[in-house]
């Protein structure tokens, strides 16, 4: 008879001695090497994500068609319609002109000529738009990415941004003198003496970056910033988002047939309304956006706002995220939902 908790095995004719504790110790380590073994692999699919493998494997098929460029294009062109302003007024005499928010453009008498140098006495049109909170810059594409010194892009958040066009006849006018602007400081928060004057520049995808105008000024006086300067098209008083901490890139990967060409990516800094970052690098081999310039504060709370156009309306998809060193979010198609412009809007505004 042999004692309890104890096993007699014959191997090769030959009796092995084991005891119970053995087996129990042997299981246990078994069990926890295959923990330690699924948690690795866990770890190690993460950090292989690319577009096989992450964005289209939702728990049911879910196939879709993704939308052309033009139906995106035309949803951001028609939110881009919506915000305009148009007065006519006659040139020889100039307009004080007050916008629904209350900022004023003053157009001088005779300041305005043909492209050929006639100048203009009668009746011309104004068209002009103005955006403050990142909730109404993102359906028309139109974020505060500025350009740097060295060339790179960094987030600006904006005193005011604006549009201001003037046509005479259907044909383009040209100032032949400056202008002023007063925005009223309400508009976007405290006065801050460190704003300075951009001019923006659309390139050949649509996109708007905001470079330094070394020919205009803006100040602070009585709770307004004035801003004097001599250029239609795209004006914004802007400062640089400002945040000590360590710098990084993330890159954002879209369900494939998702493009830079019929969707986008941008990012709402946790706690700033008037400014709108854009990842606007787009890679096909890996279907990533991407914000490649390293300005990324490690540890910053951010919002991923991924949008793009099905036949009638938006789709988009929000993710609240913390920023740490190179990281890679995915946004899958599974995970968007539909939306029309109003409502786009008013989710933006409500992100805290």
């Amino acid at each position: 008879m042999f004692g309890k908790g104890v096993f007699f095995l014959i191997y090769k004719k030959k009796i092995v001695h084991l005891s119970l504790s053995f087996f129990f110790r042997s299981y246990t380590t078994m069990k926890f090497s295959i923990s330690i073994f699924i948690f690795l692999l866990s770890l190690f699919s993460f950090s292989s994500c690319n577009k096989e493998t992450c964005c289209d494997t939702p728990i049911e098929n879910n196939p879709f068609v993704a939308p052309s460029a033009q139906d995106f294009n035309s949803l951001q062109d028609s939110a881009l319609s919506n915000l305009i302003q148009r007065v006519n007024f006659i040139a020889d005499e100039g307009i004080t002109f007050t916008s629904g928010n209350g900022a004023q453009l003053q157009i001088f008498p005779g300041c305005l000529t043909t492209t050929d140098g006639q100048l203009i006495l009668d009746e011309v049109t104004l068209e002009f738009i103005e955006l403050y909170e990142k909730s109404n810059m993102l359906a028309p594409n139109k974020p505060t990415m500025g350009r740097m010194p060295n060339g790179d892009k960094a987030l600006l958040i904006t005193g005011g941004a604006f549009y201001i066009n003037i046509t005479h006849n259907g044909e383009r006018v040209v100032p032949a003198c400056g202008f002023q602007m007063l925005v009223p400081v309400a508009l976007t928060g405290a006065a801050n003496p460190n704003m300075s004057l951009w001019s923006g520049v659309i390139d050949a995808s649509g996109n708007l970056t905001w470079e330094p105008n070394p020919n205009g000024e803006v100040f602070v006086q009585n709770n307004a910033y004035f801003a004097f300067f001599q250029n239609f098209g795209w004006t914004n008083i802007d400062r640089f988002f400002d945040d000590p901490r360590p710098k990084t890139t993330i890159q954002v990967l879209v369900s494939e047939g998702y493009t830079a060409e019929n969707s986008a990516v941008y990012m709402a800094f946790s706690g700033e309304d008037n400014g709108l970052a854009h990842l606007d690098t787009f890679n096909q081999n890996t279907n990533m956006f991407s914000e490649h310039y390293g300005q990324l504060p490690i540890g910053l709370e951010a919002h991923l706002i991924f949008v793009t156009a099905t036949a009638t309306s938006w789709r988009y998809a929000i993710k609240t995220v913390i920023i740490s060193e190179n990281q890679i979010f995915t946004i899958a198609h599974s995970e968007t939902q539909t939306a029309t412009l109003t409502e786009i809007q008013a989710l933006i505004a409500a992100l805290p």
